[in-house]
This record gives structure tokens, sequence and C-alpha cells, in this order.
């Protein structure tokens, strides 16, 4: 399909579906941490989805190739894709699905700030630096209002969730400021979730036995986490990167963590008070500010950003 430079009715659903996906996958991911060990479903979701991806690939006539000189980087990208999700599973299994979104979407905060002196052209603007205020003071305000309104909040939950943030922005710059930039989206996730598969399974012999009270609701849950957050879900981002504007699609992050919010509450009773949606409204318009802020290119101008994996939502 060509590019187009507005969005339809058809790029509306289809963004509408990916933060909804993206917005559940966190109560998916609870619900299957009381069947399985976290790290241990981590991995086992990782492994799965390598295949998913190594057959989409085959499928579309483009199998997964390796590129000189970035065989290094797809590894240690691999390290830090491990690191955000066994933070992120970890955190699920100590604390709420609201909580974590809350901490886990701040990941443009973080991402932001080590850019401007990472990465070139990506200095702090005014309205960036408005945005990274307000998303910052969202995250602080979720991090000092633990235990109010009831609900299973810990501060061990919180730093992972904290934690798996730091490894989303560090998969982030990996995939534009190392040699992962070199390579297509689908292949950046291919290293990401192929390393990170044995990696996250051989660390989960370190936090228990791998299965807990295993239900047919943890299995679905499991196969839904490969085949249609990490697979389908991605695959789905990856096409509406490709025929609309790439401000227009990363713009709607900005839903997840209040749909993820939303989820929690709904369907797992979680507590949602004011104080909780207005660290969330924070954080989510924080990530608004920073998203639609233009790039600062070397002679003043605006490039073209470049998407990655990591842009995902």
């Amino acid at each position: 399909m060509a590019r187009k430079d507005r969005l339809d009715g058809v790029g509306l659903a289809g963004l509408l579906v990916s933060a909804i996906l993206f917005g559940i996958n966190q109560v998916v991911i609870k619900v299957v941490d009381d069947g399985l060990q976290p790290v241990f479903f981590a991995g086992l979701r990782s492994l799965g989805a390598f295949f998913c991806i190594w057959g989409w690939m085959v499928w579309q006539g483009r199998p997964p190739r390796l590129t000189p000189g970035t065989i290094g980087a797809g590894v240690l990208a691999g390290l830090v894709f491990s690191a955000e999700f066994l933070c992120l599973f970890l955190a699920l299994d100590h604390t709420t699905v609201v909580r974590t979104s809350i901490i886990f979407y701040s990941m443009p905060l973080w991402m932001s700030v080590i850019a401007h002196y990472a990465l070139p052209g990506e200095r702090i603007t005014p309205l960036k630096a408005l945005g990274l205020v307000l998303a910052f003071a969202g995250v602080a305000w979720a991090l000092v209002n633990r235990g109010s309104g009831g609900g299973k909040a810990s501060l061990t939950g919180d730093l992972f969730a904290l934690g798996a943030a730091f490894g989303w922005a560090g998969t982030a710059l990996m995939a534009r400021g190392s040699a992962m930039a070199r390579i297509k989206p689908e292949m950046q996730l291919f290293w990401m979730v192929g390393v990170s598969g044995p990696v996250l399974i051989a660390a989960s012999v370190f936090f228990g036995p791998w299965l807990r009270e295993l239900q047919p609701i943890h299995i679905a849950g499991v196969l839904f986490q490969i085949v249609v957050v990490v697979s389908a879900g991605f695959i789905l981002w990856l096409w509406l990167l490709s025929v609309y504007p790439a401000s227009v699609v990363t713009s709607f992050s900005f839903l997840t963590p209040l749909l993820s919010i939303g989820f929690g509450w709904l369907l797992l009773g979680e507590p949602v008070g004011p104080q909780t949606f207005s660290a969330g409204a924070l954080v989510a318009l924080g990530i608004v500010l920073i998203a639609r802020a233009p790039r600062a290119g070397p002679s003043g101008g605006i490039p073209e950003r470049k998407e990655s994996v990591s842009a995902r939502s």
C-alpha cells in the first residue's frame, strides 16, 4: 500500500486496535503470572515469538539474514531486552497493572534525557522539556502515593517497573545509536526475542519453580502473548508506520498507559482513584509532548524520524 500523508479510517482503526492490544497486554501478563513463574513465562514468550516472526519473515520473502558488523550489537540489544522484560514481568508479579503502567510507560522521559547526550539531533527543545517535566511529575506522584486506595502495591514492584522503563530506553538507544540502526525493524525484534528467549529461561532457574497453579487460562494467555501481542501486534505496528506519518502513529502511544489503567480497573478490580488517574494522565500528556516535539537537525532543520522496533507502544 502506498504511503499516505494523513490518517484515514483504516489507519485509525489499526491504531485503536494496536492501542487496545498493548493496553491489555499487562493484564494478560499479570493473570498468567499466577500460573507460571514470571521470568520463565517471559522467556517462553520470546522463544515462541522467535519462531512466529521467523515464519512471517520467510512467508514475506524476507528470511532472516545476518548483516556483517551487527552481530555484537544484536546480542547486546537482546541482553538489554532480556533485562527489560525480566523487570516488567517481575513488576507485575509484585504490584498492580495500574502502577506498573504509569511507571513503565514513562520510558520516553528517560529516553529523551539519554538521547540529549548520546544521539545527534535529539536535543531537548522547550516543548520536549515541558513533556519531560509532566511525565516526571506523573512518575514521582505514582511512586509517592503507594498503597493509597488499597490493592497490591509494593516498592519492589515499583522499582522493577522503573528498571523495565530504563531497559526499554536502552533497547531504543541500541536500535537507533548502534549498528542495529542498519537493519530493518523486524530483524531488530528477531535479534531481541532470539537472544532473550534462552537468556530468560536460563535466568528463571534462580526465581523458583517454573509452574505455579497452571490452568487452561494461563496456557491461553501464553499463546495470546506469543501470537497476538508480540508477533501480530508488532507486525500491525510496522505496517502502520510504513503507511502513515510516523509522528501521527507514535503520538497514539499516549493511549496505552491510560488503557492499561482502565483494563486493570475493569478486568482485575484494581483501585483507580483521582491521584492514580492524575499521575497516569500526566505521564500520557508528557508522552504526547515528547513525541510531537520537533527534532533539531545539525543545520536547524527537522529531519525525518527514523522509526525502529523500540517505537512500540
